[in-house]
């Protein structure tokens, strides 16, 4: 591995066990309500302070943006943090959430990471170089029949509920298996994986997304240019298929694919 990627892994590995001991202690994460259905805990501005600092320490100059504190995006070398995703899931005791960091250099995606704590589980891509999980190669699924296809669609308080069903309806009415499971992150994740053959989200911000769609892209999955129209600073709806379904699903989603 290259010093970057092995910077990557050892903030991401580091801020997971943050999130670990928090969520497995005895007195269990308090949370607070930034707006409908918005989870915050004390250990989410932690972990982005830890990673600030680490990025500021190994990478001095480089910008963050992070889901908690912000940023500036300006500057050819921008690092995109998202502290924990599936904030929800952590702090009612479900363990299915992760940290995304993803690194952006004058533009484009160079490299990214998600790891999971609760399952120890790595993805990590390098642009060119491949995505791997527990370093170990990752494809996206080979999956050709939407009857025998999982489909993840994420919901976000951003847009109308009905557009949500409407996403949710066709892909099921299409005999796909429609599942949500609260970390946008991790459901790029496994997309790259092969575990899942896409997930969609009308809306969702960019420090959920900046590692994702590499490690989706990287494993030879296909996404929507999501930093179109200011996708950084604004968000923008996401779609990371396999290849082989990638049209059917670009349709089935009304999400145009890069």
């Amino acid at each position: 591995m290259t010093e970057l990627m092995t910077a990557i892994e050892e903030i991401v590995r580091a801020a997971g066990d943050m999130m670990r001991k928090a969520f497995t202690a005895a007195e269990k994460p308090a949370y607070s309500l930034k707006g409908r259905q918005d989870y915050l805990t004390a250990t989410d501005g932690a972990v982005e302070l830890f990673v600030r600092q680490q990025i500021a320490q190994r990478f001095p100059g480089d910008a963050v943006l992070g889901e908690e504190d912000g940023g500036a995006v300006d500057g050819p070398r921008l690092w995109i943090v998202d502290p924990i995703d599936g904030t929800a899931n952590f702090a009612r005791q479900i363990p299915h959430f992760c940290i995304s960091l993803g690194l952006m250099v004058n533009g484009a995606l160079q490299a990214g990471a998600i790891y999971a704590p609760m399952s120890d589980e790595l993805f990590i891509a390098q642009l060119g170089k491949g995505a791997w999980l527990n370093r170990q190669p990752m494809r996206v699924s080979s999956v050709a029949d939407l009857s025998a296809a999982s489909v993840e669609i994420g919901w976000s308080t951003r847009i109308p509920v009905q557009t949500y069903l409407d996403m949710a309806g066709k892909a099921a009415h299409a005999g796909c298996q429609v599942r949500r499971a609260g970390s946008g992150a991790l459901g790029l994740a496994y997309v790259a994986a092969g575990r899942c053959e896409a997930y969609a989200e009308a809306h969702i911000n960019a420090w959920d997304v900046a590692a994702g769609l590499l490690l989706v892209t990287e494993a030879g999955g296909r996404v929507n240019d999501f930093w179109a129209n200011d996708g950084v600073k604004s968000g923008n709806a996401v779609l990371a298929t396999s290849g082989v379904l990638a049209s059917e699903l670009s349709v089935l989603t009304s999400i145009a694919l890069a």
